[in-house]
Formats: C-alpha cells, structure tokens, sequence
C-alpha cells in the first residue's frame, strides 16, 4: 500500500488533535462568579490572576460577561503553579485558591454596603507577654455577618478597638474564613488611642490581629475598653505574671487547652464599656507547646481527659468550657505571638521563635536571615505535601484552611526576611 507523502497516518493525527486540543485546555483557567445576595450571575466584575509563587505577582486579568463566566490565559510558567483569583465586586475583593493543576474555579461575591445588619463582634483574646522593659500584647478579634441575604458590609471604620495612648502599633492582619492571613495596618480615628481596620467583613466570619508594645517597669494597668458587646473576652499570658482585675467576680480563671505553662481569664457575655480592667505585674513569655497537640487539636492518642475546672469540655453536664470552642485560636493566636505578635520584645532578647503557626509541623528555628532559605524550602515542600493529601481526601477542609493559612503567613513572612 503506497501512502501519499503529504498525508498524516491516523494515529499520528489523533495523537496531533489530541495534543492540541489538551494544550489549548491547559492554557486557559475558566470560572464562574456568582452573586451570593441575590443568587444570580455577576456580571462585568474584574478577575485578577495571581501568581503565588511569585510573589503575590498579578498576571492576567478578565472580566466576567453576561453569565458570570470568565476565563485567563496561563503562560507556561503559570501552568505548573500554585494561584489566587481575585474578584472585584462592587469595590470590595474575594479570593478563591487555584491549587496546581486547577482548570476551573468558582468564586462567589455579595453586594455590599457601609451597614449591614448581623453583623457582631463575637470574641477578643488578649495575649500578654512582659520582659526588657516593655509589655507586648497581641489581640485576636472575631466579627461574624450572619446578615440575611448575605451582604458584606464595608465602610472606612469597618471594626474598630482601643489601645492604650501610649501604645506603639507593630502591625494587623485581618483574614476572611477559610482564606489566608493579610496585612492591613490599623487606622487611627479621630478619639486618641482608638484604631480601626478598613477591611470588608464579608458573610462568615472575619477575625483580625494586631500587635503592639508599650514601655512596662515591672507593673501595668491594662484596659481594653471594648466598643462591642462580646461573648468571650479571653486574657492569655505566661504564668509568672501576676493578675489582679479591677473588678471582683468578672473574670473566672481556666486552662487553656495545650497551653500548660499558660493561665487564661475568661470573662463572658460583656458589654460595651464595661470595666474590664486588670493590673498585670511581673515578667514572662509565652512558650511553643503546640507540639503536644495533635493536628486536629484534639487530645493525643492515649491521653485521658481532663475534667477540671477549665480543663477542657468540663464535667458530664456541665456547660462546655468557653476555651475549648478557641482552641485552634489559641494556638494559632500562640504561633502568631511567637513569631509577630512579640517581635519587639524577642528581637531584643535574641530569643529563640518558632517559624510556623500550631497548624504546620516544620522545625522550630530562629527568624535569622541565615535561616530563610532553609525555611523557604522546608514551606515550599510542606505546601505542596498538604496540597497533595488534600486533593487526595487525606486532609479534610478545615483542616487544609487553617494548615494553608498558617504557611501561608510564615511563607510571607520568610520571604520578607530573605528580602
């Protein structure tokens, strides 16, 4: 049988259309946005590509048309990493993860609005640290918008809180449910000492940090002057600082769970303006625990449980401890003290600081700068490790969203020290 030199076999023009075809896929990631108020397409929104892996890097951008839909082109480095898509509606901005080898992703928008009803500030932990002359203090607040329809509510005082007047502000972060953590700086208002964070607080919940020291000489006066009613405000520091509340019968002392060389007051149900004060005395520093819990923060195998007072769930019926519902808080918030929220202190006393939050299990290591490309590789490897056994099914999705967003920060944070 003669074949005529211009023809192609047909299996080489199968595999010829095949190869096409599956590049011309590759080289586009396609999605959906949709509006969470109102249940329809969002249409004419812009959709940013970000490329994470360098740097937060924007690389391509669309905008949706009359059915939602979008698509961005990937170059051949964009194909084999990990991205972010951003979505802009109505001035405010959702992220949705596109792990390697995503082809499509749906993002969900709300319409927005200076006020929104449901929204509440529901919990503010205080962590304490004192020692070379200075009082460091790092809060995590919690906001949830349960607002029906769902709406995100944004204004330029979006969540605002106190601080003492003489207190220097170090740095904030704000992060959305399920997303990673981002730094927002606080905003100083017109009343001296308070601050607000103008960040969107999107339908779920929101929680902020932020960090800031004060000149200490051994004894203070601490007041928090909440502007919210809360359900929980929890003081976290080292045992070998002293407390003494202005007040009887507010506050109850607890354990934090996997915190053992760590006390906790608790005062529930307060409300706005109500004289939480407290006088804190001594020195001391939170110390890294977070390898005595497990991975999903409950106890480690074989552990009994501990049914003192605060030592958990409590006794068969009572009312659960306020702290367990916090015990991811409390160890990231721990993380966070270690490697941010105490930045002013533990630099001048050269401490050692763990590099990732209680989610991750990468070495202890020092914040040197010869220790960031060690660090970034160690990050590098353990992201691509969770991203693996979560595509797998081996790591559920509140597992993945709090692992992602504790390496996400410390990766954030190493990259900023290397450069």
């Amino acid at each position: 049988m003669r074949i005529k030199p211009n023809a192609m076999h047909p299996v080489s023009l199968v595999l010829a259309t095949f190869l096409v075809a599956a590049c011309a896929h590759a080289a586009t990631l396609t999605g959906t946005v949709t509006n969470g108020t109102n249940g329809k397409a969002a249409a004419g929104d812009e959709v940013i590509l970000i490329k994470l892996a360098a740097g937060m890097q924007e690389s391509a951008h669309a905008k949706t048309d009359s059915q939602g839909k979008f698509a961005l082109p990937l170059s051949s480095d964009d194909e084999t990493g990990p991205h972010l898509i951003r979505v802009i509606h109505q001035g405010v901005t959702y992220h949705q993860p596109a792990p390697p080898g995503t082809q499509s992703v749906d993002v969900k928008v709300y319409d927005s609005a200076k006020k929104v009803e449901g929204v509440n500030a529901v919990a503010d932990l205080m962590y304490l640290q004192a020692g070379k002359g200075d009082l460091a203090i790092m809060r995590l607040f919690a906001v949830d918008n349960t607002s029906q329809p769902p709406r995100t509510q944004m204004s330029d005082a979006g969540f605002e809180f106190n601080a003492p007047e003489n207190a220097e502000i170090d740095e904030g972060q704000a992060q959305t449910a399920g997303g990673q953590w981002v730094n927002t700086t606080p905003v100083p208002q017109k009343i001296k000492g308070r601050y607000a964070f103008v960040f969107p607080l999107r339908p779920g919940q929101t929680q902020f940090r932020v960090t800031y020291h004060l000149t200490y000489s051994g004894k203070a006066t601490v007041d928090p002057k909440e502007i919210y009613p809360l359900q929980h405000f929890v003081i976290i520091m080292p045992r070998t600082l002293g407390f003494t509340p202005s007040q009887s019968g507010v506050y109850q002392d607890k354990q934090p769970p996997d915190l053992q060389d760590a006390i906790a007051e608790v005062a529930s149900n307060t409300k706005a303006g109500q004289n939480l004060s407290f006088d804190v005395s001594g020195e001391g520093m939170l110390q890294d625990q977070n390898q005595n819990a497990s991975s999903d923060g409950q106890a480690p195998a074989g552990a009994t449980a501990d049914n003192r007072p605060g030592g958990g769930l409590g006794k068969p019926g009572e009312d659960p401890d306020p702290l367990d519902q916090y015990r991811w808080w409390l160890l990231g918030g721990l993380g966070a003290a270690l490697v941010g929220g105490a930045v002013y202190i533990t630099s001048r006393s050269k401490t050692q600081i763990p590099a990732a939050a209680s989610a991750t299990s990468i070495p202890a290591t020092t914040t040197g700068p010869g220790h960031s490309a060690a660090l970034l590789d160690a990050l590098k490897e353990e992201l691509f490790q969770l991203e693996m056994e979560h595509k797998q099914g081996q790591v559920s999705d509140q597992e993945y969203a709090k692992a992602k967003s504790a390496l996400d920060q410390t990766l954030a944070r190493a990259i900023k020290r290397k450069t």
